[in-house]
């Protein structure tokens, strides 16, 4: 059966959709020896000869479904160009190569889903699935009631409006003030952002929950497989 080029490979974990897209418009991509660069071609995975950079496709893989508990300091990415340590330092040995589902940046901590189950992946991040995400954030200084208020109610960002799903303060410090907040939209940096904006910059940020999927106890810098249900809980919080 033939079915886009794009799906194929991002079923087979060669890559997430938008990038196998990116791989088919370079012309990278190859079916029975022929480049295909034309986004929407389709092909048979059973029986045409796919192949990238000369690289023969699987079909199929084993899917695989990690939770890993990111640390500060690591990149969310597969390869660094400046040599910093990545995610997939941390989940060598899985057996096939998987891939992040979004990101945490540099110095945000918490749980980090990887796959390389491409389709898995879209419906997880994809801002339309309003997958709810929950971090534990702490700012620097105490945010005044008006403050609170206005983030509660929506404030705006580069000219687009954000507003967070929950806000609700955890504790106060001296000189800083903890808080929980869940969004549903994969902004880059959008909590750093929003704080910032509101003159509390962000200290620390610790992702808790993706959906009802929450980091518990797992430690720091480790990582396990994902439950048949916990996949399916996360599959059915996209619809």
């Amino acid at each position: 059966m033939k079915e886009r080029l794009q799906k194929i490979l991002s079923r087979a974990g060669v890559a997430s959709r938008r990038a196998a897209e990116q791989l088919i418009a370079a012309g990278r991509v190859r079916v029975n020896g022929a480049v295909v660069a034309e986004l929407g071609s389709k092909a048979d995975a059973l029986s045409d000869e796919i192949r990238i950079d000369g690289r023969l496709v699987r079909p199929e893989v084993e899917k695989i479904y990690l939770m890993l508990h990111k640390p500060q300091g690591y990149v969310t990415t597969l390869h660094d160009p400046e040599g910093r340590p990545t995610v997939a330092d941390l989940v060598k040995g899985v057996g096939e190569r998987v891939y992040p589902v979004g990101r945490l940046d540099y110095d945000s901590e918490g749980l980090l889903l990887l796959t390389n189950d491409g389709d898995f992946s879209q419906k997880v991040q994809h801002p339309r699935y309003q997958v709810p995400k929950t971090y534990r954030v702490k700012v620097r200084g105490t945010l005044s009631v008006p403050e609170l208020r206005s983030l509660e109610q929506g404030i705006l960002l580069d000219g687009e409006p954000f507003r967070p799903a929950q806000v609700r303060e955890e504790k106060e410090n001296r000189g800083s003030t903890w808080l929980l907040v869940t969004i549903a939209e994969g902004r880059n940096r959008i909590v750093r952002r929003a704080f910032e904006a509101l003159g509390h910059p962000v200290a620390r940020l610790i992702r808790l929950k993706i959906g009802e999927l929450a980091l518990g106890s797992l430690p720091s810098g480790d990582y396990r497989h994902l439950t048949a249900r916990e996949v399916e809980h996360l599959r059915s919080a996209a619809r």
